[in-house]
């Protein structure tokens, strides 16, 4: 009787289990339920851990600002403000910039003669000092110092007539262009210039004089209607005046613009007749020393 073939001897043979999942290859990412499929197979989807996102979260909120970061910020804002003030300062200058060069020793000129006009008062008002002090009998000196002044400002106050060298401005606007601004910048202009005593039309000019458009057309100093042509009188020196009123960018030109002629006539002598009426002072008292 022969004995049955002996099979030969393998590895045994776990059963698979049941509802269990196919190993996935290596390599491959692992999937989310849910996710898209393209041609029937699911992308891969990375899964961040919910500890990962805490970590993440707590390093970017709340913001952490080190003192070096808060001082490289506060140079950059220091740098930036200094930055924009130069580039106003360089606009303000614009104008001299495109200027011809005699434009430019015109201005020149007339900052010299306006320092000397100061170191002129101031030496006046030094000998005046010193007259006081040295003088036998300062009652008189100061009396004749005193009365001097009161004529002085009774220049300034427009209550006294003036005379001297100056010029004059006439100004023709035969289009109306010409505005109660524009006379304005004009009067500020002469005054930079170091008039001393102004008169427009039969107006005199004093430290409160106004300007206003009227509503019929026109212009009012200080209430009064002035007509055209507006004809400035000025005591001052008139190789002061005179470039000051023609350097660019300045009234001539701007009048020119405004299709206006202005015409500026230097004469030794012109007298400043119109008379200013004084206000009684409402409020202003002098202050005791």
């Amino acid at each position: 009787m022969r004995k049955a073939q002996e099979l030969p001897e393998s590895a045994p043979v776990e059963p698979e289990a049941v509802g269990s999942e196919a190993p996935e290859p290596a390599g491959s990412e692992p999937t989310v339920p849910g996710a898209p499929e393209v041609d029937g197979v699911s992308t891969p989807a990375t899964v961040l851990p919910t500890d990962a996102r805490r970590r993440l979260k707590a390093a970017l909120w709340p913001p952490r600002v080190s003192r070096g970061q808060l001082v490289v910020a506060l140079l950059l804002f220091s740098l930036g403000l200094a930055l924009a003030i130069q580039v106003r300062s360089t606009n303000d200058h614009s104008q001299l910039r495109g200027a011809r060069q005699e434009d430019l020793v015109r201005i020149l000129d007339e900052l010299d003669s306006r320092q000397q006009r100061l170191q002129q008062e101031k030496a006046q008002l030094e000998q005046s000092l010193t007259q006081l002090e040295n003088s036998s009998n300062q009652a008189k000196e100061a009396q004749e110092q005193t009365q001097k002044k009161a004529t002085e400002l009774g220049v300034l106050a427009g209550t006294v007539k003036a005379t001297g060298p100056g010029i004059v401005l006439a100004v023709d606007d035969p289009q109306g262009q010409v505005k109660a601004d524009m006379l304005l910048d004009t009067l500020q202009e002469l005054r930079a210039a170091g008039a001393e005593a102004i008169q427009i039309n039969d107006v005199r000019v004093v430290a409160g004089t106004y300007f206003t458009d009227a509503s019929a057309g026109g212009v009012q100093i200080d209430g009064r209607t002035v007509s055209q042509p507006f004809r400035f009188t000025v005591v001052g020196n008139p190789q002061d005046l005179t470039p000051a009123l023609n350097i660019p960018g300045g009234v001539v030109r701007t009048l020119e613009k405004q299709q206006a002629r202005a015409t500026i006539t230097e004469q030794q002598k012109v007298v400043v007749d119109a008379l200013a009426d004084p206000k009684a002072l409402q409020y202003a008292k002098p202050a005791a020393k």
